[in-house]
């Protein structure tokens, strides 16, 4: 599987004026085990969805960017950085239709009281809702000069932030990239297409 960053573009100063769209989706791929493990996504040409009762982290930031899937079709998204981020009462699901009707994948980890955590996360997403808090946020701040160690490109669109916490996170994205996640009490189970929210 080949593996790439997600490209910087200057989609940032149209799409990034609302909210933060913090992060995180710790997703899980199918082939992660319990643990901490490396991992790293590529985009298979569908997007998915991850939710988590409560995320908290520190090291954020967000502009905008684009994503190829497997097809070679580009995606614009926001890119959000988090270099280090708690999860509890985390789900990622993804769902793909076949001949036999809809079929999906449900990974869960991070309940009863032991949150997944997660390094040097990378999200492509389109969508985010929660109820979110910002600590010592910079907005409208030049994407390459953000206080990560990811950065977007010179003139763009972007914040930052010291820490960040939501609550109720839903999230729909086309990748995630991370140093390490252990998941804690993972559960990984074949669907009918039943998703997390």
């Amino acid at each position: 599987m080949k593996l790439t960053r997600l490209t910087r573009t200057r989609w940032g100063r149209v799409a990034l004026t609302a909210v933060p769209a913090g992060v995180v989706a710790a997703v899980l791929a199918t082939s992660v085990a319990q643990g901490a493990v490396p991992v790293s996504f590529a985009v298979s040409g569908g997007q998915f969805k991850i939710s988590a009762s409560h995320l908290e982290g520190t090291g954020f930031s967000q502009y905008g960017g684009v994503t190829q899937d497997t097809s070679g079709a580009s995606h614009p998204v926001a890119v959000s950085n988090i270099a280090s981020a708690s999860l509890t009462d985390l789900c990622q699901s993804v769902v793909t239709q076949t001949p036999l009707g809809p079929v999906g994948v449900k990974i869960t980890a991070g309940g009863d009281g032991a949150p997944a955590t997660a390094t040097d996360l990378q999200i492509g997403l389109t969508d985010l809702q929660g109820d979110a808090s910002f600590g010592n946020i910079r907005i409208g701040v030049d994407a390459s000069t953000v206080a990560t160690a990811e950065k977007g490109s010179a003139g763009d669109f972007a914040q930052d932030s010291d820490t960040i916490s939501i609550d109720g996170l839903k999230q729909t994205a086309w990748s995630t990239q991370a140093g390490v996640f252990t998941l804690t009490g993972l559960h990984l189970q074949l669907t009918d297409g039943e998703e997390c929210y």
